[in-house]
């Protein structure tokens, strides 16, 4: 489990597919992430996404990637070069500053439009309707595994949009500083959202 609240930005250095096709491995530096006490087999959020280290060193962690990871993920899409938000997972002593993130990703979506709004920046997104059905106002969403507070949202036939107001911390210490419209993202919805649908879905099924 994770809080959504990065904890460094690494930057990609390679991303290897498997000969057969599928699944890979993802290397990275992960910059000023604090990596002295982690171990091989520990989970980090990348982008979001919950991936297990295979290999540790300094400036290198590897993950090998599954082929459900690659195909729901945009892992294949990362280029060298690429910056990605970090979080280690969360531990007892941990305070929970954002949301509980489960690290599974529901769907992507992409960055709609972004605007400046006094001392914030509003960035309006669309996701996926299926995933729209899990966001509501004034609930938590992690967009890249940034735990993010919902200020609008909207139900079009194909997709869902919803706005968020990043303040100036979060554009600097996040990817989201510098996303530009188009982007594509994870996207996550708030975990107890995902099992209010399934209670309400299945007693409406009685």
């Amino acid at each position: 489990m994770f809080t959504g609240i990065v904890r460094a930005i690494g930057v990609v250095t390679a991303v290897h597919r498997n000969d057969s096709g599928g699944g890979g491995a993802l290397v990275i530096d992960p910059g000023a992430l604090e990596i002295a006490g982690m171990q091989v087999g520990d989970s980090l959020a990348v982008n979001g996404a919950c991936l297990t280290v295979t290999e540790l060193g300094a400036g290198h962690a590897r993950f090998d990637i599954s082929a459900e990871t690659m195909a729901k993920c945009l892992v294949g899409e990362w280029r060298t070069g690429d910056r990605l938000n970090l979080e280690p997972s969360l531990t007892l002593q941990t305070l929970l500053g954002g949301h509980l993130v489960a690290g599974h990703i529901d769907g992507l979506g992409a960055l709609i439009e972004r605007r400046a709004h006094e001392d914030c920046v509003r960035m309006q997104f669309s996701a996926p309707r299926a995933i729209g059905n899990l966001i509501a106002a004034k609930g938590s969403i992690a967009v890249d595994g940034v735990s993010l507070t919902v200020n609008e949202v909207r139900d079009e036939r194909a997709q869902t949009c919803f706005a968020v107001m990043v303040v100036p911390h979060t554009l600097a210490s996040t990817t989201l500083g510098a996303m530009q419209p188009r982007a594509r993202v994870h996207l996550e919805a708030d975990p107890l959202a995902r099992y209010v649908q399934r209670f309400m879905t299945a007693k409406c099924g009685d």
